[in-house]
């Protein structure tokens, strides 16, 4: 084996192949792959609980010890796949050692998004046999796909830019190469395997063969809807060449009055959401949305004299909105599998289901500063669960706001009368009322709220707080 690398890790994402790619390298002799060790929510592996030893609670405490384990106890060469919403602090570990070899591997992204809600709806995602195949028809979301996308983006510019700085290079594969034995030999020879294949592993097959206007339902609607952007072939480059800043398809513009509004989620967003569109009397699904880069400056270029806005919230406040309808709310809109691994992992006391009428004030408050403790470490890259829009900081949302649009106006959202009234006077309209949010969750916030609460919260938004000057919540 070479003396250059002593680990690799093949960069990649669901539905790119690397299953496929994975199944061909344990074939060389002097290699092995053991599938996504750092994914937040298994090791390795679905219903595998560890890896020579290590326990996925202790490679959440350590992510090093799992990479030692591996060079410890492999003869050859020992590598993973990891994606883009895998454990960040492994990143920072492996990208600038050069004794790392990195593969990149890429496909064309509609075809891996189609390839994944595919997989979604099956629940297939290996197939051995063609008897056990198992089809379906998709409907494409184009903001679904739009943040599927910035999200690959932000992981490729990464690894792009780390490898210029430190000076090393990484062996780029796309979803066809994976089927030709030649270039299977030559990333063996990279890794600096001496043996080569005949032929490649039969033991996967490729699920979805068909075109892609056979597996999506509203095929018109997803021609149209990527006609656009400005993405171009991607199948082939290690990195997306559209360079979009964060969360620009999120951003809203009212029906007819020139007003921008910038969501930071977890707000009260339905309340901005009706406020904004009663403005021109209008319904909240006649505001404008899923814009990129291009739509919204001509946006701008007609809309002389716009103005835009965002809404910050109390910390804790936040942090609650988070809590309740993510993590506690077992059901439509929360994060299933974040909750899992909470309940998991971090012992966050909740239950596996639905909260019930047994549910009480002291559980909701033990639970609620459980998932607080979690906070900290997860904003402090401490954590393999990425930082969701949800509940990461405020300020941090808006530097990503400002890679392409600042906000003219902050609005607190305990003084929104009064920070819309200004913004709509700005633009030459009548504040409509504010209608109330209906947050009806198991227990209110301020029926648990005191001291502890506010300190505990205050300790991980301290940016937040010296920024936007909160004091304690009310």
């Amino acid at each position: 084996m070479s003396q250059d690398f002593d680990l690799f890790v093949v960069f990649a994402e669901m539905r790119t192949g690397s299953n496929f790619l994975e199944t061909n390298i344990n074939e060389f002799p002097g290699l092995s792959c053991y599938g996504e060790a750092f994914n937040p929510h298994f090791i390795c592996y679905p219903n595998k609980t560890d890896l020579f030893g290590v326990t996925q609670a202790m490679r959440e405490g350590d992510p090093a010890s799992l990479i030692d384990a591996m060079r410890q106890n492999t003869d050859g060469l020992p590598g993973f796949r990891f994606f883009h919403d895998h454990d960040p602090r492994v990143l920072e570990h492996l990208l600038p050692d050069p004794r790392c070899a990195k593969i990149i591997l890429t496909r064309n992204p509609v075809e891996s998004y189609v390839s994944w809600k595919i997989a979604q709806q099956t629940g297939q995602w290996k197939l051995a046999d063609m008897k056990q195949r198992k089809s379906a028809k998709i409907t494409f979301d184009a903001d679904e796909f739009d943040r599927h996308l910035t999200a690959l983006q932000a992981f490729q510019v990464r690894i792009l830019n780390t490898l210029q700085v430190t000076g090393q290079t990484a062996f780029y594969l796309a979803y066809e190469d994976v089927q030709d034995v030649n270039v299977m030999n030559g990333l063996a020879s990279f890794l600096g395997e001496t043996t080569a294949l005949d032929s490649l592993s039969k033991k996967l097959k490729k699920q979805n063969p068909a075109p892609l206007s056979e597996k999506v339902k509203n095929f018109d609607d997803m021609q149209v809807a990527l006609g656009k952007t400005d993405h171009f072939d991607l199948s082939r480059t290690p990195n997306f060449e559209a360079r979009r800043g964060p969360q620009v398809p999120s951003f809203l513009t009212a029906a007819k009055a020139p007003l921008m509004y910038l969501p930071v989620r977890g707000g009260p967003d339905r309340k901005i959401k009706a406020w904004l569109a009663a403005l021109d009397g209008v319904k909240p699904g006649a505001l404008k949305g899923n814009y990129n880069q291009k739509s919204l400056r001509q946006w701008k270029r007609q809309n002389e004299g716009h103005r835009s806005f965002t809404v910050v919230q109390h910390p804790v406040e936040r942090a609650h909105v988070a809590f309740c309808e993510k993590i506690l709310n077992a059901g439509q809109g929360s994060f299933k599998e974040i909750r899992s691994t909470l309940r998991r992992v971090y012992k966050l006391p909740i239950p596996a289901g639905e909260v019930d009428e047994t549910w009480d004030r002291r559980q909701h408050r033990e639970a609620f500063l459980a998932f607080v403790a979690f906070l900290k470490g997860n904003l402090n890259n401490q954590t393999g669960i990425r930082v969701d829009g949800f509940w990461a900081s405020q300020v941090q949302c808006l530097q990503g706001f400002g890679q392409f649009a600042l906000p003219d106006v902050i609005v607190r959202a305990d003084r929104m009368e009064e920070g819309l009234g200004f913004v709509a006077r700005e633009v030459g309209y009548a504040c409509p009322p504010l209608v109330e949010q209906d947050n009806s969750y198991p227990v209110q916030l301020v029926d648990i709220y005191d001291d502890t609460v506010e300190q505990a919260v205050r300790e991980v938004y301290q940016r937040d707080y010296m920024t936007f000057g909160f004091g304690d919540w009310v």
